[in-house]
């Protein structure tokens, strides 16, 4: 099957997109919490790809090549800027691996650049840095060949559309996702609607929100700005129980820990028991295209089974779908008439 492009995908109904690389290297031992920088693509290649491949085949379209926080400023905090580009094209590179395998349609690949950290909307010199290291980034993807660019995880405005003149400017095809923290608003001062209809009106492909919010204190913005730009809306959550009080997974609290830990938050490294369900997922999945979105998948956090349940909750099957759960045959809570039925009788007191 030819390879269609993001647009042509959009246009003939949902896109799955699976993040959360990060916290899922974190989470397999290759990848450092707290600098968070993915020096696995130089590292241990072979295990970026092993992710790379077990998201697209649970559902997802697009290999994203891991270069979140693989820009100048992370670089330098750990003294290794002269690994800069080769980390760059090296995680493309292992995309494009990856997305050729795909057995029914080649995935897309997508460049990738975020939140730099330094953009101060008080400094020209810190905007000027960073529509640097957004120019040199895109330069490498355009480069090596990716489909798209997804710019993501700004908390500024300003920074937003920074990256989208740089990815316009390069010819490449945008997907910009926004993160608010608390305020429930831009840091910058804009809402999140208003954001994705400038940067909707500037050009982008795609607007919508990813990362910092959980389902539930994402949707109701999903929901505005659904009813705000006019093209193709994104959503990606984490998959955190995140609440009104809390609405991001910076400081959710964990009521049942009873020992001390060593972060301030349970974020980064003790959010494990404050994780929303697959079936969950699926809810949210259900409802956030009942609002128009068709650019959707899960960010920091996520497995592949939460990415499947994404997709199989949108209409679609996974590669992997025919490992998805069925317990018509477990010997204590399954239905088929050849299992022993002295363990059915038992299971309500398992």
């Amino acid at each position: 099957m030819a390879k269609r492009s993001l647009a042509e995908r959009l246009n003939d109904g949902t896109v799955i997109v699976a993040e959360g690389y990060l916290f899922e290297l974190e989470r397999r031992g290759y990848l450092q919490a707290g600098s968070f920088v993915p020096e696995v693509s130089l590292e241990n290649p072979e295990v970026l790809k092993s992710v790379y491949r077990d998201f697209m085949y649970a559902g997802s379209d697009v290999v994203l090549a891991f270069t979140y926080n693989a820009h100048r400023e992370k670089m330098r905090i750990i003294g290794k800027e002269d690994q800069l580009e080769p980390l760059n094209r090296q995680a493309i590179r292992l995309a494009k691996e990856v997305a050729a395998e795909h057995p029914n349609e080649e995935a897309l690949v997508a460049g990738n650049i975020s939140n730099t950290n330094i953009f101060d909307p008080e400094d020209p010199q810190s905007k000027e840095d960073v529509r640097m290291m957004f120019r040199e980034m895109i330069g490498w993807c355009k480069e090596e060949g990716v489909d798209f660019i997804a710019g993501e995880t700004f908390y500024y405005h300003e920074e937003a559309m920074i990256a989208l003149e740089e990815i316009l400017a390069a010819d490449l095809p945008a997907a910009i996702m926004l993160a608010m923290m608390g305020e429930n608003q831009m840091r910058d001062g804009y809402s999140v609607e208003e954001s994705c209809k400038i940067l909707e009106d500037a050009g982008a492909l795609v607007v919508g929100m990813n990362c910092f919010r959980g389902p539930a204190t994402m949707q109701p913005y999903i929901e505005k700005i659904a009813k705000t730009v006019k093209g193709h809306l994104g959503a990606l959550p984490v998959p955190y129980r995140t609440t009104e009080e809390h609405p991001t997974f910076f400081n959710l609290p964990d009521e049942g820990c009873t020992c001390c830990i060593p972060t301030e938050t349970t974020f980064p490294t003790s959010l494990d028991p404050l994780y929303v369900n697959r079936y969950e997922i699926a809810e949210w999945a259900k409802e956030a295209k009942a609002a128009g979105v068709n650019y959707i998948g899960l960010c920091c956090g996520a497995s592949p089974a939460m990415i499947r349940s994404v997709t199989e909750a949108v209409g679609l099957e996974a590669i992997n779908s025919r490992y998805s759960p069925d317990m018509q045959k477990h010997f204590l809570f399954g239905s088929d008439d050849t299992l022993k039925q002295h363990n059915q009788a038992y299971r309500g007191k398992a």
